[in-house]
C-alpha cells in the first residue's frame, strides 16, 4: 500500500471524524481536507478547486435561489391557509391531501424552504383542531424528505449524484430518472404513516401559551425601583443591573405618566417598573436588596409579555446558519435583531439558565420577546425560521405566477433535454431577479453557502480515493463480503452502508464518499453502475432515524419539542422498509 494510499485513508477517517462530531463545522472540516490534499501534491490545485465548478455545485446554488424566490412570492403561504381551512372539516382526508401537496412541491423545491413553510401552518392546524402539533410535525418533514427524491433538482444529492456519474464516464441523470423507484418509496412510506408510523408519534407539544410552553413560571419578575435606588438617573441602556447579575429587561413602567418602554434611551426614574428576566438564583439576589422591591404578580400568560408592540415569537435555528456554534453571549442578538432571548430548546432540553453560555445548533427553538416592527427583519433572516407565526412574511402575491413560469421553464427545458440544469438553473436565478421576484441580497442570502464549501471541499476527496487506488481497494474489500452472495446483495449492503453513514453525516458528504466507490464496485463485477449508485442517493436522501441526518428532521426537532430516540423509534421501521423494497425494485427498474 503505497503512501498516497495511506495518506487518503487517514483523511477518510478524520472527514468522518470531522462530520460526526462537529468539532467544527463541517464547511471548515472540508476546506481543511482540500488544502491537506493540495499541500500533499496528491491533486494539482485544478483537480482540487474543480469542486468550484462543478456543475453539481453550480445547480445547487442556483436552486437555492429559484426555491426561494417562489418562496418569496407566496405560492406555499396560500398553499398553508388553505390546508388550515380545510382541515378543520376532514381531518385523515386533507391530512393525507397537504402530504402530498408538500411532496409535490419538494419534487421541484428545495425540500427544506417547502418545510419551513409549512411548520408554522402545521402549528396552527394542530392548535385549531386540538391535536399536538408532535403528531403532524413528523409526518411534514418525512413528506417532504420522501418528496425531494423523485426528480433531479427535489434534493441537492440527486444533483449531486448526476455529477458524480457524468464525472466518471456515465450518462447524466435526467429530470424523472429517479420517479420510478421514487414513487414506490413515496407509496410505501406513506403507508407506512398511515397504518403504523403515526400511532408511534409521541404528543409532546402541547397547546398553550408559549410563557407556559417554555415553563418561564419562575423566571420572570417585576421590580419595583425605590426612590433610593442607585438605578435612578440611570438610562436603560446603560444601567449595570445586567452586567451585576444574568438578567435581562424586557420591559420598563413609567409610572408616573402611565407609559411603557423597550429598551432604548430610557431614564429610570423612582416608582419605574421593571419587567426582568433571569435565573431563580439571580432572581432571589435581586429580592434581597433593598434598593428594589418585588411587584406582586399571578400566573404569567403571554399577554403579561406582549405589551405594545412587544411580541413573543418562536423561532428554531435554521440548519448550517451563520449563528451554529456560537454562544449566545458572543451574537448581541438585541443589536442584531432586536430581540432578547428568554429560553431555548437545546437538543430536546429546554434551559432557562445561563443562556449566554448556550453555543447554539441547527434544530434550537428559542423563545425570543421583540417589537413588532422588528418581525420582518428576523423573518426575513435565513438563521432564523418563525414556527409561532405564519404571516410574518409578506409575500410578493402580484409575482406568484412569474415565479412559477420561471420554475416551469427550468424545469421544462431539463426535463425534454433542451438545456442541462447545470445551464436552465442560472438562467432561472436571472429571470428571478429582473422579474422582481427575489432581490440580489435575498439571492445571495438563499444560497445555503456552508453546503456549496462542503462540495467544494469533499469532492475532490473523491477524486483523490480514485486517483490513489484508494476507492479501489475499498471496493475490493466490499466485494470479497458481498459478492458470493450476487449483484443484488452489493446492491442492498451499499444501501445499508449509506443508511448507516448517513445517520451521523450529511446527505451530500456520504454521497460524495460513497458513489465512487460503488461506481467503482460496478465496474470491477461487471455490472451496470446506475443501480449501484442509485441505492446510494436513495439511502442517503431516505434518512429518518435521527434529527440530524436530515435538514427538515432538524428543523422541526426543537418545535415538535421531540427526543432524539423519537426520531430512531418512527424512522427506522420507515429506513428499513426502505432498505426492503430499494433491495426489491431497484434492479427490476434499473437492470444490473
Amino acid at each position: 500500500m503505497s503512501f498516497e494510499i495511506i495518506f487518503v485513508f487517514a483523511l477518510l477517517g478524520v472527514a468522518l471524524f470531522l462530520f460526526a462530531t462537529d468539532y467544527v463545522s463541517f464547511d471548515v472540516a472540508s476546506i481543511i481536507l482540500l488544502v491537506c490534499l493540495l499541500a500533499s501534491g496528491i491533486l494539482t490545485p485544478q483537480e482540487g478547486f474543480a469542486g468550484v465548478s462543478n456543475p453539481a455545485t453550480i445547480a445547487i446554488a442556483a436552486m437555492f435561489v429559484i426555491s426561494e424566490g417562489v418562496r418569496r412570492t407566496g405560492l406555499l403561504n396560500k398553499a398553508g391557509n388553505f390546508f388550515c381551512d380545510k382541515m378543520e372539516k376532514n381531518f385523515w382526508l386533507w391530512l393525507f391531501i397537504m402530504l402530498l401537496f408538500v411532496s409535490f412541491a419538494s419534487s421541484f423545491m428545495n425540500n427544506t424552504a417547502v418545510i419551513m413553510i409549512f411548520i408554522p401552518v402545521v402549528i396552527d392546524i394542530a392548535a385549531r383542531i386540538g391535536v399536538s402539533a408532535s403528531k403532524l410535525l413528523m409526518p411534514l418533514a418525512f413528506a417532504g424528505i420522501m418528496g425531494g427524491i423523485n426528480t433531479l433538482i427535489g434534493t441537492s444529492t440527486n444533483l449531486l449524484v448526476s455529477s458524480i456519474v457524468q464525472e466518471r464516464g456515465g450518462q447524466a441523470f435526467t429530470m424523472f430518472d429517479f420517479a420510478p423507484m421514487g414513487l414506490i418509496l413515496l407509496s410505501g412510506g406513506f403507508l407506512y404513516l398511515y397504518l403504523t408510523g403515526y400511532n408511534l408519534i409521541p404528543a409532546r407539544r402541547k397547546d398553550e401559551d408559549l410563557t407556559a410552553d417554555f415553563q418561564m413560571q419562575g423566571y420572570l419578575t417585576d421590580l419595583l425601583v425605590e426612590p433610593e435606588s442607585y438605578l435612578v438617573g440611570e438610562f436603560l441602556d446603560e444601567e449595570n443591573l445586567t452586567s451585576e447579575l444574568d438578567l435581562d429587561i424586557l420591559r420598563i413602567f413609567k409610572t408616573a405618566s402611565d407609559s411603557s418602554a423597550t429598551r432604548t434611551k430610557t431614564k429610570i426614574e423612582a416608582g419605574d417598573i421593571l419587567r426582568v428576566r433571569g435565573s431563580v438564583s439571580e432572581i432571589d439576589k435581586l429580592l434581597r436588596r433593598e434598593d428594589l422591591s418585588l411587584v406582586p404578580s399571578s400566573e404569567w400568560v403571554d399577554v403579561d409579555l406582549e405589551h405594545g408592540r412587544d411580541e413573543l415569537v418562536e423561532a428554531a435555528v435554521a440548519p448550517e446558519s451563520t449563528l451554529e456554534g456560537r454562544k449566545l453571549k458572543d451574537i448581541d442578538f438585541y443589536e442584531r435583531f432586536g430581540a432578547i432571548p428568554l429560553a431555548i430548546r437545546h437538543h430536546g432540553e429546554l434551559k432557562q439558565e445561563d443562556l449566554k453560555e448556550v453555543r447554539i445548533s441547527g434544530g434550537d427553538t428559542l423563545l425570543l420577546s421583540l417589537s413588532s416592527d422588528r418581525l420582518q427583519d428576523i423573518s426575513n433572516d435565513p438563521s432564523f425560521v418563525i414556527s409561532s407565526e405564519v404571516d410574518i412574511m409578506r409575500p410578493r402575491t402580484n409575482k406568484t405566477n412569474i415565479a412559477l413560469a420561471i420554475l416551469a421553464v427550468v424545469v421544462g427545458t431539463a426535463a425534454f433535454n433542451l438545456l442541462p440544469i447545470v445551464v436552465s438553473a442560472p438562467a432561472g436565478v436571472i429571470l428571478m431577479i429582473l422579474t422582481g421576484c427575489i432581490t440580489t441580497e435575498e439571492a445571495y442570502n438563499a444560497i445555503n453557502w456552508k453546503v456549496i464549501m462542503l462540495l467544494v471541499g469533499v469532492l475532490p476527496l473523491g477524486t483523490a480515493m480514485d486517483k490513489t487506488g484508494a476507492a479501489g481497494l475499498i471496493a475490493e474489500s466490499l466485494i470479497s463480503v458481498l459478492y458470493d452472495f450476487g449483484p443484488i446483495a452489493v446492491l442492498s449492503g451499499f444501501y445499508l452502508l449509506t443508511m448507516s453513514i448517513t445517520a451521523i453525516i450529511s446527505t451530500n458528504a456520504s454521497v460524495a464518499l460513497l458513489a465512487p466507490i460503488a461506481i467503482q464496485v460496478a465496474n470491477q463485477i461487471g455490472v451496470n453502475a446506475e443501480p449501484m449508485v442509485l441505492a446510494v442517493s436513495y439511502a442517503a436522501c431516505l434518512t429518518f432515524i435521527t434529527p440530524f441526518g436530515h435538514h427538515a428532521n432538524t428543523l422541526i426537532y426543537g418545535a415538535g419539542q421531540y427526543k432524539f430516540t423519537d426520531f430512531t423509534k418512527v424512522g427506522l421501521p420507515l429506513n428499513l422498509l426502505f432498505w426492503i423494497l430499494a433491495t426489491i425494485f431497484i434492479p427490476i427498474i434499473w437492470p444490473l
